[in-house]
């Protein structure tokens, strides 16, 4: 396999370390509290079941749907757009249905990237943004994950000291893993600036509804003019907890959704029908039910920030998103993510997402999903007080070293 050209640019996968450790201690009777994978625990809202349901039992609905999304399902998110954003946008031009963000960008990249273009990432950031470029032939030049003035000093640095120039730039705000949010302005600036220089945005806004505070995420476009050079990615994974139904969008700039479009019309023939069909009742629903998700993670998040300090672990509140990334504790700086990781789920049986596997600027940092319920979570900082104490193992927790 180390052959094949687009696999040799591709690094071993962080999370291959870690899940065979957790296989292990499951197997030997360790209950394990994973706060690793970003992987939504609540149930689908009833009323997106039902419909499911409903419509499933129509056999005309179990063809070939569309590569590109059900009519219904596109004129449903570009409400939503209206609604949430203010921002208009055409649903047979601007709007394509996609197997989830990661597809989305994914295929996007494989749309719009020849061997050799660069294209400026955040570091660190969800993986895909990253490497559907790679594997489509481009070339990554790291930006500050935080967007700030620094943030824009390198996106003025990059443009300039880059051969070729730049065809695209990410953004990921609320972003995962680092949960930094981004304001209008910054937008504002942002778009001037690649608008001057002819890059294109593309922008992952799949925790657009996951937010604790009155600073309500915008969509970068809700600029004025932002649409001529920029697509946004969402997603149904969390705001709806529907992470296995595989539906997110991609909206935006006719040419650049035109390009993903054709792409996935040789790739794909769309997600099952039945599933569109539910998606857009969600999307056509009420905003309660969002309302209770994001309430949930707050709550979560509260009870892990409390939690984690009475254990002596200091963890940074996220304002939206639904994981906190937190530096390493000083007393395990030097062994660096992917190890103390592997460290912490052998002694505690929490575990975590190494900072590392998110760009190497992560490598200090963890991340931590807010996947298991209040009492969950207050176990899981009740075995790390324990540990952080010195006591290497505690309560159901067999150390790997002891299993056979």
């Amino acid at each position: 396999m180390n052959d094949f050209h687009r696999i040799r640019r591709l690094p071993p996968y962080v999370f291959a370390h870690i899940d065979p450790i957790k296989a292990k201690l499951r197997a030997s009777g360790v209950d394990i509290i994973d706060l690793g994978m970003g992987n939504p625990d609540m149930p689908t809202p009833q009323h997106i079941v039902d419909k499911l349901k409903e419509t499933v039992k129509d056999p005309r609905t179990h063809r070939y749907s569309s590569s590109k999304g059900i009519p219904g399902l596109r004129k449903a998110q570009a409400s939503y757009y209206g609604r949430r954003f203010g921002v208009k946008v055409n649903p047979d031009t601007q709007v394509v249905a996609t197997l989830g963000s990661k597809e989305g960008f994914a295929n996007m990249a494989a749309a719009i990237t020849a061997p050799g273009d660069v294209v400026l990432v955040p570091n660190p950031t969800y993986p895909i943004h990253s490497f559907g470029f790679i594997m489509s032939g481009g070339v990554v030049r790291s930006m500050p994950a935080e967007p700030d003035e620094n943030f824009m000093r390198s996106l003025d640095r990059a443009v300039r000291h880059s051969i070729p120039k730049p065809i695209a730039l990410i953004l990921n705000y609320p972003a995962n893993p680092t949960a930094y949010t981004a304001t209008l302005d910054f937008y504002k600036e942002v778009v001037k600036f690649c608008k001057e220089h002819d890059i294109f945005i593309l922008s992952d806004l799949a925790y657009a509804e996951i937010y604790f505070d009155e600073d309500v995420p915008p969509s970068v476009l809700e600029v004025p003019g932002a649409i001529d050079i920029t697509v946004e990615f969402t997603s149904m994974s969390k705001t709806y907890s529907m992470p296995g139904w595989r539906v997110g969008f991609a909206v935006g700039n006719e040419k650049l959704i035109s390009a993903l479009a054709r792409v996935k019309s040789y790739l794909d023939y769309g997600a099952f029908t039945p599933i569109q069909v539910a998606a857009a009742t969600a999307l056509n629903g009420d905003d309660k039910v969002i309302e209770e998700v994001r309430n949930i993670y707050r709550s979560r998040r509260d009870v892990m920030v409390e939690s984690f300090a009475r254990a002596g672990w200091n963890i940074p509140a996220p304002k939206a998103t639904m994981f906190a990334w937190t530096p390493i504790p000083d007393q395990f700086a030097h062994m660096g993510s992917l190890e103390f990781a592997k460290l912490l789920i052998q002694e505690t049986g929490v575990g975590v997402a190494p900072g590392v596997g998110f760009g190497e600027y992560g490598d200090q940092y963890v991340r931590l999903a807010l996947v298991e319920n209040e009492q969950r979570i207050r176990q899981a900082a009740r075995n790390i007080k324990k540990f952080l104490a010195g006591q290497p193992s505690h309560g159901n927790v067999v150390p790997i070293t002891a299993t056979k």
